[in-house]
C-alpha cells in the first residue's frame, strides 16, 4: 500500500495527470456527438423486414433501444481506454526518462513489488476516468435518450451492466499499458507505438475482418475479438448481438490480454539492467 501512494505522489507531483486530463475532455466529448449522430441514424433506420441476412440482423439489432441506449452510456470508451494505456505506459517510462529508476530499486530491491505498485496505481487512474466519464454521460445521455423518444432505461439492469463492464475495460487496459511501458522503455517511442499502434491497428484490423468476412466465410467475423479494441467494444454492448460471440468472451479475452503483458512486464522488470 506504501508503494502505491508512492506512485500517486509521483503522479500528483508531475504535470502529467492535468495534461491528459486537458486532453481527455475534448476526446471524451467528440466521442459522445459521434454517438450522439450514430444514434439518430440508427434509431431511424431500420433493416427490411423480410431480409434475414446476418447485416440486417445487426443492423435491427443496433437500432435496439437498449443498445442505443448502452452505447450512448458508455461514450468515450474507444479513446478513453487509449488515454488511460498511455498514462499507464509512461507511469513506467517516466523511471527511465528522468532516470529515477535506479534509486527506485534501490529503495525498494524487490522490482516485482514496484510493478505491481504501478499496476495498483493505473487500474485506480483508469477506474477514475471511467467514473467521471460516466458521470458525465449519465447527466447528459438521459435527456438524449428522451429527445429521441426512446427513454433514459436506467432501469435495465443491461445498461447497469454495459457500464459495470466499461469500468471493468477501463482497469485491464490500464494493466495492458504497464506492460506495455516495460516493453517499450523509451517515453518518446511508447507514446508514439502506442498510439498509432491502436489506432491504426484498430482500423486495419476492422478492415481485414471485413474483407475476409465477406470473402471467405461469414464465420470469421467471430474472430475479430481477439482484438482488444474488438473485446472491450463488445463488453459494453446492451446484448448480444448476431454475428458477435457473448459479451463474457471480450472480457476474457481482454483478461487474458491485462495477464500476458502484466506477467511479461514482471518478468523483464526482474531481469533486465537497470543503468
Amino acid at each position: 500500500m506504501n508503494l502505491v501512494k508512492a506512485e500517486f505522489l509521483k503522479i500528483r507531483t508531475t504535470s502529467l495527470w492535468w495534461i491528459f486530463g486537458i486532453i481527455l475532455l475534448p476526446l471524451w466529448a467528440s466521442a459522445w456527438l459521434l454517438n450522439w449522430g450514430t444514434a439518430n441514424i440508427t434509431a431511424q433506420g431500420a433493416a427490411d423486414a423480410g431480409d434475414t441476412s446476418l447485416r440486417a440482423e445487426q443492423v435491427r439489432a443496433a437500432g435496439e433501444a437498449v443498445n442505443i441506449a448502452a452505447n450512448l452510456y458508455t461514450s468515450g470508451q474507444f479513446l478513453g481506454v487509449l488515454i488511460v494505456m498511455l498514462f499507464s505506459a509512461i507511469l513506467v517510462t517516466n523511471e527511465f526518462f528522468h532516470q529515477t529508476a535506479t534509486t527506485t530499486f534501490l529503495v525498494t530491491p524487490l522490482r516485482e513489488r514496484v510493478v505491481l505498485a504501478k499496476l495498483g496505481a493505473s487500474v485506480l487512474v483508469g477506474l477514475v476516468v471511467w467514473l467521471v466519464m460516466s458521470v458525465l454521460n449519465l447527466l447528459i445521455v438521459p435527456l438524449l435518450l428522451s429527445q429521441l423518444k426512446i427513454g433514459s432505461h436506467l432501469s435495465d439492469p443491461a445498461i447497469w451492466r454495459a457500464i459495470g463492464l466499461n469500468g471493468l475495460a477501463f482497469g485491464l487496459w490500464a494493466i495492458l499499458g504497464v506492460g506495455l511501458g516495460v516493453l517499450i522503455r523509451s517515453q518518446l517511442a511508447a507514446a508514439i507505438t502506442l498510439s498509432v499502434g491502436y489506432l491504426v491497428g484498430s482500423f486495419a484490423a476492422s478492415i481485414l475482418f471485413a474483407v475476409l468476412t465477406s470473402q471467405v466465410a461469414e464465420w470469421i467475423s467471430k474472430l475479430e475479438v481477439i482484438v482488444p479494441t474488438a473485446a472491450s467494444a463488445l463488453m459494453v454492448a446492451g446484448t448480444d448481438l448476431p454475428g458477435n460471440p457473448p459479451r463474457w468472451v471480450g472480457a476474457l479475452v481482454l483478461v487474458a490480454w491485462a495477464l500476458v503483458t502484466g506477467v511479461i512486464g514482471t518478468v523483464l522488470m526482474k531481469r533486465r539492467d537497470i543503468s
